[in-house]
C-alpha cells in the first residue's frame, strides 16, 4: 500500500518537486483524504492562545472551565483548529505551488475539540478558474474539513488559493 494520498489529478500530471500540485492538476469535485493526523494537546492550546494574546479562560483556565462552563474542560482554540486543518493539507496539495492565500469564508466549528482528540482532514476541490491578471496562475477554491477520531466534524471552511500553473 502506498503512502501517497488519494488525490485526483489530471491524467499524467507530475507533482511539483516539493510535493504540491499545480493549478492544472486539480479536478473539480475531487476529495482528498489527507495522510497526516495530529493529536492536540493542552500545550498546543496554551501556546497558541498566549502567542496570539488571547486571554479567553475558555481555552486557558481549567478551573474556570470545570466550574463555569458546560464543557467542564478547556476547549481547543478554534483558530488553532482552523490553522491545523489547513496545515494538514499542505503536504498533499500546495507545498511549493501556492503563490498566496486569497481568503477563507464560511468558517464554522460545529463540534468541540479537546485535549487528547486526534484530528484528520479532507479537502474537496470546489472550483477553479484561471487568473485574469497572471497567465502563470489560477485560483483554486478548496473546502477543508477536519474531524475528531470519532468522526465528528470539528471545523470546515472554504479557502481560495492563488496557485502556480505548471511551467511551460
Amino acid at each position: 500500500m502506498s503512502n501517497e494520498p488519494q488525490v485526483a489529478m489530471a491524467e499524467g500530471s507530475p507533482r511539483h518537486k516539493r510535493g504540491g500540485l499545480y493549478y492544472e492538476d486539480f479536478v473539480i469535485g475531487a476529495t482528498i483524504e489527507h495522510r497526516l493526523t495530529r493529536t492536540v494537546t493542552q500545550m498546543d492550546n496554551m501556546l497558541f492562545s498566549n502567542m496570539t494574546l488571547n486571554p479567553q479562560p475558555l481555552h486557558i483556565d481549567a478551573h474556570f472551565c470545570a466550574t463555569e462552563t458546560e464543557w467542564g474542560k478547556p476547549l481547543i482554540n478554534s483558530l488553532f483548529t482552523l490553522g491545523l486543518m489547513i496545515g494538514i493539507s499542505v503536504n498533499d496539495l500546495t507545498l511549493g505551488t501556492t503563490i498566496a492565500n486569497l481568503g477563507m469564508t464560511e468558517v464554522r466549528f460545529p463540534a468541540p475539540l479537546f485535549e487528547g482528540d486526534t484530528v484528520h482532514a479532507t479537502t474537496e476541490v470546489a472550483a477553479k478558474r484561471e487568473s485574469k491578471s497572471r497567465p502563470d496562475a489560477g485560483v483554486v477554491e478548496f473546502i477543508h474539513r477536519a474531524y475528531r477520531q470519532d468522526g465528528a466534524l470539528v471545523a470546515e471552511c472554504r479557502r481560495q488559493a492563488f496557485m502556480k500553473k505548471r511551467p511551460a
